[in-house]
């Protein structure tokens, strides 16, 4: 969603992103530069960097100081996309956007460490925007309406439901795309919370695949890398690929020496609205900073 919210956003305003930077080996605020690594930031906030070049990345456990140190090296920023910042209510958003996971809504869900929840539910109704995600692509009327009955949004509150869309896999160094079929043979590699999706998409794509599953986030060493070697040696398809996840590959660079010769590709992924609401969604969020930015020009 952080990446769906730059595309939209960066041609229009100055866009920065702050992270927490999980499972970086440095400690508090830094801003993305041509030397920085997953290492130094984190996975996703590296990922958000070499996708979008042009936007401010930062990272900083504290969001209540990292955002002034935002603006005061980079002035002219004018939207900061705080990624998963909901539950941190010292910093009051301009805009709060809730994700919840089709198949484990937040009202049905307990707080961690029973459940997945970081916040009580009935903080759901600080947001103006509910995104219901990971749906599936044919999503009925009936079902979305059942879901925003359960929901039982505010006046005011938008629900909207978006689905998984995969694009093509590329290469992981030449960025060279390839096709992949039901006559390809596919070793995946990932090491993200939630694979499912992922498994299911595959289940239908390809001819047989075979997983390599770390834990989140996890930072591979030269021993994954041989595991991962003698496991793609055993596929028995006659076309097979190692493929891995845009966050996985971040963490993966690294190693161009150890896996030239092997065809390792990334699999991107992206949101995409369902019940044609994309625009209207897209609307939403723009105004609101327009808004935000009208109110701070008045006169007080």
């Amino acid at each position: 969603m952080v990446e769906y919210l730059v595309e939209m956003l960066q041609g229009r305003f100055k866009t920065a992103t702050l992270s927490r930077g999980y499972k970086r080996k440095t400690k508090g605020f830094a801003l993305a530069d041509e030397k920085t690594t997953a290492i130094d930031i984190g996975d996703e906030p590296m990922q958000f960097h070499q996708k979008f070049p042009e936007i401010t990345v930062a990272v900083g456990e504290e969001r209540l100081v990292a955002i002034p140190q935002i603006l005061h090296l980079r002035p002219e920023t004018e939207v900061i996309i705080l990624d998963d910042a909901f539950q941190h209510r010292s910093v009051r958003a301009g805009l709060n956007i809730l994700l919840t996971d089709y198949k484990n809504l937040y009202t049905r869900d307990l707080m961690m460490p029973s459940g997945d929840l970081r916040d009580v539910k009935s903080s759901s109704k600080r947001a103006q925007i509910i995104i219901v995600t990971k749906c599936k692509p044919d999503l009925s009327e009936s079902e979305k309406i059942a879901i925003i009955n359960e929901i039982n949004p505010l006046t005011g509150q938008h629900v909207f439901f978006t689905t998984i869309e995969y694009g093509q896999p590329y290469q992981l160094y030449s960025k060279q795309h390839v096709m992949i079929s039901d006559s390809t043979g596919v070793l995946l590699v990932c090491g993200i919370a939630n694979p499912k999706p992922l498994m299911e998409y595959l289940t239908n794509k390809v001819h047989t695949y075979d997983m390599l599953r770390f834990p989140d986030h996890h930072i591979f060493k030269i021993d994954d890398l041989t595991e991962i070697k003698d496991q793609f040696k055993k596929l028995t398809a006659s076309n097979n690929i190692i493929l891995t996840t845009e966050k996985d590959a971040v963490r993966l660079e690294k190693f161009k020496d150890q896996l030239s010769g092997f065809p390792f590709y990334v699999l991107p992924i992206r949101h995409k609205f369902i019940f044609n609401e994309a625009a209207k969604f897209e609307t939403l969020v723009i105004d609101s900073i327009k808004s935000y930015q009208t109110k701070r020009e008045q006169p007080c």
